[in-house]
């Protein structure tokens, strides 16, 4: 069976990774998954949608669990630890999508879960410090300080999560298809950068 294309994007926070990612996903006419990720997992796994989202692309945090568990003492787990057992929900959510049709999918490892996968495009969308800082200014309505402060945050987490999963360095150019600096070509340039890419990657396969 001929595999689907899947594209997958790692991005520093505020660099329109998931904005870069929907909209790629309209232009090729195919389903995008970003935030969509936890409902399916939760769907799929049984597990509850809550403790996803609290440990969605997270470092694993004990504490937080506590925390969690706390809230929803109903939820009880045995066997593997909760990480474990996110992880591979996680993995096996991802891994159907990808056995199904073609799709995007953002964050969450998605790169190095497929890396077997042939038809995979993996991307990763970094951009200088006040682009993400307006953008994310702008959207969460916050003050410069706490914007520098959320951004250093959010991508050490990513940071932490993607390399203790994956044997792979996230951010490395070596890690993934293609690297895109969003402040220099702008949001729809970043689609139309990938765009190419699937399309030379597709012509180069004859």
């Amino acid at each position: 069976m001929q595999k689907s294309l899947i594209i997958t994007i790692g991005r520093q926070f505020g660099s329109g990774g998931h904005e870069i990612g929907e909209k790629l996903a309209k232009k090729l006419g195919i389903k995008f998954y970003d935030k969509e990720l936890i409902k399916l997992i939760a769907k799929q796994s049984g597990l509850c949608e809550k403790v996803l989202e609290s440990y969605d692309e997270k470092p694993t945090n004990s504490l937080l669990y506590s925390i969690v568990m706390d809230i929803y003492p109903s939820v009880m787990y045995t066997g593997p630890t909760i990480d474990q057992q996110i992880y591979q929900a996680n993995y096996d959510t991802i891994r159907r999508l990808a056995d199904g049709e073609p799709c995007v999918i953002v964050g969450r490892c998605a790169d190095y879960i497929l890396r077997d996968h042939p038809e995979l495009v993996s991307v990763f969308v970094h951009a200088n410090s006040d682009f993400r800082a307006a953008r994310i200014a702008e959207e969460y309505k916050l003050p410069d300080a706490k914007v520098r402060d959320l951004l250093v945050k959010t991508d050490k987490k990513r940071a932490n999560y993607y390399n203790f999963q994956s044997e792979k360095q996230w951010g490395a150019a070596s890690s993934y298809n293609l690297c895109i600096e969003s402040s220099e070509v702008g949001i729809d340039g970043a689609v139309d950068l990938i765009m190419d890419y699937i399309n030379y990657k597709k012509k180069a396969k004859g």
